[in-house]
């Protein structure tokens, strides 16, 4: 097997709901590195960004993340400095969906980050799946029969 070109990697989400999006996010991150962290959102960072709760609480959504396979570590995300998390962790590779690719803040992340050899990896998102897909069919199933 040749050797991955980064060593540890890094990505974060609220993995609420978790889904095949998620899954592939984590497989394609760790196909790129030795080592990935994850960083799982807490509910409370998920209140104050997002403005709403999450179905599924933070203790539990990090249990689900520890158990996928691609997952080395999982750890809170407290709050979206991106560069304390690599203080603490010192990934060199940080994987983020290409949703967020051209973004205000994405775009400062990566000058931030080119300062310091870590290089931002974009990936794909998956098509017709996300929490908030999700949440739309719970709602619009609201009231039927199961």
């Amino acid at each position: 097997m040749a050797e991955k070109k980064y060593k540890v990697g890094y990505t974060t989400g609220v993995f609420d709901m978790f889904h095949i999006g998620h899954l592939n996010i984590l497989k394609r991150a760790k196909e790129q590195c030795d080592y990935l962290i994850v960083g799982v959102s807490t509910d409370e960072l998920v209140n104050h960004d997002k403005h709403k709760q999450p179905i599924i609480p933070f203790s539990e959504r990090i249990e689900i993340v520890k158990a996928i396979k691609y997952v080395d570590e999982v750890v809170p995300q407290i709050n979206k400095d991106k560069f304390a998390a690599w203080e603490r962790y010192k990934f060199d590779k940080m994987f983020v969906g290409s949703d967020w690719k051209g973004t205000d803040a994405w775009n400062g992340f990566e000058e931030q980050f080119s300062k310091v050899g870590v290089e931002i990896v974009y990936l794909e998102h998956t098509d017709g799946i996300s929490s908030t897909i999700l949440r739309e069919k719970l709602k619009t199933l609201q009231g039927c029969d199961f």
